[in-house]
């Protein structure tokens, strides 16, 4: 464990500043928007530009690492993604800011392919759940850090977009520095959504739900928060919170989802949570701490619908297909990322904004109902049958291959991805975890007619004297006599 924490150091650094800097430019632009009086359904279009990017990235940045490099690539869609961000000032165009969004969303899946193809190689079945649990410590401290930073910003001011290029410029620099090398890339296993959705239709479906939810969140809430008299701190502060609670509420339900019938739980989880909702959509005029916790809570319980359906979904397909349904699950996560931002932004245009949280509620409470029908249609699975439950971040997360219910090796060991470091981080004893030398190389061992190794000693010498005078001495073959060397001729 002390090895993965020294060598990947600057792995987990890179990870940080680059998930700063996307988070920070996802809050800002909402608030930017709202501050310039953009209608709902623009800001809409800008936001959605980014998971479109970010679906596209995912699958066609994998072939171009494998191509250019994992260093150099992530150099290039670092530099791109910085570049991005500081061009937004430059023109004030919705439809420029949208194929900048565009640009963001591929660099950003880009760069969560090179970083989880790194964790993915040094991943074993001892440290996975350790290096998984490390790793959405890092993105999620990375992004709440971000949020909350978004509240000392000017929102008409160019430099809260010149901040977010120079952090994203960082994460080239601890990478860039290291001495590691460039993992294998493997192309997992594919599943189609009509063949998940045969297996597991509510798994399906609650991704499919939970990206249209956390989409429409993500990108609108920020506009929201402006169109309803908060100010950009307090937009800060609601998007801090939420994305904390998020994270305190994984452990909680994850442990009573392995205690209990999960689809109990998700359809508790879905009852609470249309009832957040219509909250939210209510309080609009009351104080900020009552919104504030309010609208928090919402997001903690809504995060969790990705990971319970990644749950079940696991609990109905073998163990072996269970790499190509996290992808497709992922995939359904992506397309409804893609259809939240355009269907909030056009419901908030169309009503107020506290509507869209009313279209949160009705969605809510479909998604129970069709819960509700899953469990008549057929039964759910005893507790004892249940797959161990994980919090999923689906909105950062791309690689399966280090996930802890996925016991897959990869070709490359961390040695291979660290030869130096492995050496300094542990001295002597990383060689004496190394293998033993072949014994081709021992001192006694001819091979090809010359000696390898070690010089020969006086007593292996002697030895090979000893056996070329026994050879001298044996019986002729024809005569059946022997000669002895020592014995000297008799006069």
């Amino acid at each position: 464990m002390r090895l993965i924490i020294i060598s990947l150091s600057a792995l987990f650094i890179s990870l940080m500043l680059m998930n700063a800097g996307n988070a920070f430019l996802l809050t800002y632009l909402g608030i930017r928007l709202g501050a310039e009086g953009v209608p709902p359904t623009q800001v809409g279009f800008v936001m959605v530009c980014y998971a479109i990017g970010f679906v596209v990235g995912s699958h066609w940045c994998t072939n171009l690492v494998a191509k250019v490099g994992h260093i150099r690539t992530f150099a290039a869609l670092t530099s791109l993604s910085a570049m991005a961000s500081i061009s937004y000032p430059l023109l004030e165009s919705v439809y420029f800011w949208a194929v900048l969004r565009f640009v963001g969303g591929i660099t950003a899946a880009g760069l969560f392919v090179i970083i989880e193809s790194w964790f993915s190689a040094v991943a074993t079945n001892n440290n996975r759940s350790t290096l998984f649990a490390l790793y959405q410590v890092a993105a999620y401290g990375a992004s709440t850090s971000a949020q909350l930073t978004v509240g000392y910003t000017d929102p008409l001011s160019a430099v809260p977009f010149t901040g977010a290029g120079l952090i994203l410029l960082a994460a080239i620099i601890p990478l860039s520095l290291s001495r590691m090398q460039s993992p294998v890339i493997e192309q997992g296993p594919k599943m189609s959504l009509l063949s998940l959705y045969r297996e597991a239709p509510l798994g399906l479906t609650c991704a499919f739900t939970s990206g249209i939810l956390l989409g429409a969140y993500y990108s609108m809430v920020p506009l929201f928060g402006s169109l309803t008299g908060m100010s950009v701190k307090e937009v800060s502060q609601l998007m801090t919170a939420s994305v904390l609670m998020a994270v305190l509420l994984a452990w909680p339900v994850g442990w009573i989802c392995d205690r209990i019938q999960r689809s109990k739980v998700l359809l508790t989880v879905l009852l609470f949570a249309t009832l957040l909702s219509c909250g939210v959509a209510l309080t609009v005029k009351m104080a900020f701490p009552i919104r504030l916790t309010l609208s928090a809570l919402l997001l903690g319980l809504m995060s969790l619908i990705y990971s319970m359906g990644v749950a079940l979904a696991n609990d109905r397909i073998s163990s072996s297909a269970r790499v190509a349904a996290s992808s497709a699950l992922m995939l359904s996560y992506g397309i409804g990322s893609i259809i939240g931002p355009v269907a909030g932004s056009m419901v908030m245009e169309a009503f107020t904004p506290a509507t869209m949280f009313i279209g949160f509620a009705i969605l809510l409470v479909s998604l129970a109902s069709y819960v509700r029908y899953r469990q008549n249609r057929m039964p759910p699975l005893p507790v004892t049958a249940q797959e161990h439950y994980v919090a999923s971040m689906p909105e950062s997360q791309l690689s399966n291959e280090f996930d802890p219910r996925y016991e897959v090796e990869s070709e490359s060991s961390i040695e291979d991805i660290f030869p130096d470091e492995w050496v300094e981080a542990w001295g002597e004893d990383g060689k004496r975890e190394e293998e033993p030398e072949p014994a081709a190389v021992s001192a006694n061992i001819e091979v090809g007619g010359e000696m390898i190794g070690m010089e020969q000693q006086p007593y292996l010498q002697q030895e090979e004297q000893a056996s070329l005078t026994e050879i001298e001495i044996s019986p002729h073959p024809d005569t059946g006599d022997a000669s002895s060397p020592a014995e000297k001729p008799q006069s």
